[in-house]
């Protein structure tokens, strides 16, 4: 995965370098890739999916946590691009998140459109800004802050 521009990562690609599995992989393909700098993809957003009967019985909405976890998995796919680790002995673990906002509701039908960008890379630790839309509206956003750790310690 090198070079920026049009890369696209399919599913099957996304979870050999993402840990999650169903119910919790949120994101469905990267469209844009460019390492150290940025990513783009998205997420389907289903009616199938196990929140919908409870987050709200009548009236669906995709839990912004949820939201933020996609832009999560983005930015440990945005670093596992820009410097490749071995996924089996090392992960992406997220400490914290910073001016998050949730500005729009995202319902099943959607398509969410998810951007990551690098604003700070140390050694291991790397600080990102996320953006989530549906159909250019805003719905989410904010700072993520995360590091590369030994799966095993």
């Amino acid at each position: 995965m090198s070079g920026g521009g049009r890369v696209q990562l399919e599913l099957p690609k996304i979870l050999e370098l993402l840990p999650h599995r169903y119910p919790l992989v949120m994101v469905d393909r990267v469209t844009v890739l460019e390492p150290r700098v940025s990513i783009q993809g998205f997420k389907l957003v289903s009616a199938n999916e196990p929140w919908v009967q409870g987050h709200f019985p009548g009236q669906p909405v995709l839990p912004g946590v949820l939201v933020i976890e996609a832009l999560s998995q983005l930015g440990g796919l945005l670093a596992y691009a820009s410097e490749p680790f071995d996924t089996t002995r090392s992960m992406l673990y997220f400490l914290g998140f910073e001016k998050v906002k949730f500005r729009h509701r995202v319902a099943p039908g959607d398509r969410l459109d998810l951007c990551v960008e690098v604003m700070q890379h140390r050694t291991n630790v790397w600080k990102f800004r996320g953006e989530a839309t549906v159909e250019g509206t805003l719905c989410a956003q904010g700072e993520l802050l995360a590091s590369v750790i030994d799966r095993h310690g």
